[in-house]
């Protein structure tokens, strides 16, 4: 590996930390995040002529330290808070232990904070926390770059002059902030999972970098069951990649997936998440109860193995716990399976009346495969037609149309 590839990987790696650190002593995330790409500009430069040190890691904070103190000597003179801060940076160990845990879990509970909107949340995480170029970012939600940068900019600008402290939040704002950010991680995810937008059906660059951050965040609160439960729900999730797309990248469905394709590996960790979120001793949370639903198509053998009576079960609890149309729409795909097109379909067009499923096309194409089911070929061709033409990825609208055109030239059922 040359110089230039290590300074990359070692960034990747090591800089959340370093900004994490930085952003604790001088609570400003942009000045901290600046900082630590002046250290990671210097390695670039000497790396190549000098050798890659033995502590990579500890080289840039050590750099990073210093172009901080020489921030502070020449933008921030005012003796007292010179004093605290430089003395503040000079504290041996700051990447060890509990103290470094501790500034990483404040620099992802900034990134992402509720006073961001959605996207920028997504973003500064990716940056911040995954350690991601602007570029790259831009590049994970098909955005152009200036765009991109000018998004991160001002939310790190709103995070600075809303004054939102560095810190881990206290136990009464913990469960809701810890919400907002495990649906941050989970956003991400999707968007890899099922793309929004663009060609690609499947974005595994994106995913990877969600369950990597779904990791670092189990590893920091270990004790909190929901993020076993997400990390344990991206896993499995995950591990059907292989399976889930054709040799010329067209969307595969679950039930025509090769299983033999699917990764065990990821669905052994998955299953050991769910385990550990179920041990907690504490109710199931929605991300929990998704990932036992996904557990459950990863025990069957085959489609048809499916227990579908414990996947309604497991869906009417999160229809308790996190109702949604998208939880209904689900749960009839499972009556399909279980009840048979008539179950499934009262329960769609009870879903159908919801104005936010209006536009969503996915509902269009459950409800033309189970007209299918009763032989309303005519009635499900103009359903999957509908629903290609709301599909968000050039991919997906492609295997709904040959859907639609089979559903016309199919013979009527019976």
């Amino acid at each position: 590996m040359d110089a230039r590839r290590t300074v990359e990987a070692v960034w990747r790696m090591e800089s959340a930390r370093l900004v994490a650190f930085l952003a604790r002593v001088i609570q400003d995330v942009g000045l901290a995040e600046e900082i630590a790409q002046e250290a990671f500009a210097c390695a670039l430069e000497q790396w190549p002529r000098q050798g890659v040190p033995d502590n990579p890691g500890a080289w840039l904070t050590t750099m990073a330290k210093r172009r901080a103190i020489d921030l502070i000597r020449r933008e921030r003179v005012r003796d007292q808070k010179y004093a605290q801060l430089a003395a503040d940076l000079l504290a041996p160990g700051p990447q060890a232990g509990a103290t470094a845990d501790a500034e990483l879990l404040s620099l992802i509970f900034v990134a992402c904070h509720p006073i961001l909107s959605r996207e920028s949340r997504a973003a500064l995480a990716l940056r911040l926390v995954g350690g991601l170029g602007t570029e790259e970012v831009a590049r994970a939600f098909l955005t152009p770059s200036a765009t991109m940068g000018q998004r991160i900019t001002r939310a790190k600008r709103t995070l600075a002059e809303a004054g939102v402290p560095f810190e881990v939040p206290g136990d009464e704002e913990l469960p809701a902030r810890l919400s907002a950010v495990l649906e941050v991680v989970y956003l991400i995810f999707n968007e890899g999972y099922a793309g929004t937008s663009g060609e690609d059906w499947i974005r595994r660059d994106l995913a990877e970098e969600a369950m990597r951050l779904g990791r670092t965040l189990a590893g920091l609160m270990p004790r909190e069951p929901e993020v076993h439960g997400l990390v344990a729900l991206m896993e499995l999730q995950a591990s059907r990649f292989r399976a889930r797309t054709g040799p010329d990248g067209e969307p595969v469905l679950l039930q025509h997936q090769d299983r033999s394709r699917w990764d065990r590996t990821l669905i052994a960790h998955g299953m050991a998440s769910l385990t550990r979120a179920k041990r907690a001793g504490r109710p199931l949370g929605p991300y929990t109860v998704q990932a036992a639903i996904a557990a459950c198509h990863s025990r069957a053998r085959s489609f048809e193995d499916t227990d579908w009576e414990a996947v309604i079960a497991l869906y009417d609890a999160l229809t308790q716990i996190a109702p949604s149309p998208v939880v209904e729409l689900n749960r009839a795909v499972a009556l399909l399976h279980a009840d048979g097109p008539k179950a499934a379909l009262e329960a769609l067009d009870t879903v159908r009346e919801d104005p936010r499923m209006a536009r969503y096309h996915l509902l269009g194409a459950v409800r033309g495969d189970v007209l299918l089911h009763l032989g309303r070929n005519a009635e499900a061709a103009e359903e999957l037609e509908r629903a290609a033409g709301l599909a968000p990825t050039t991919r997906e609208r492609t295997l709904l149309m040959e859907r639609a055109a089979a559903a016309t030239s199919a013979p009527p059922a019976g």
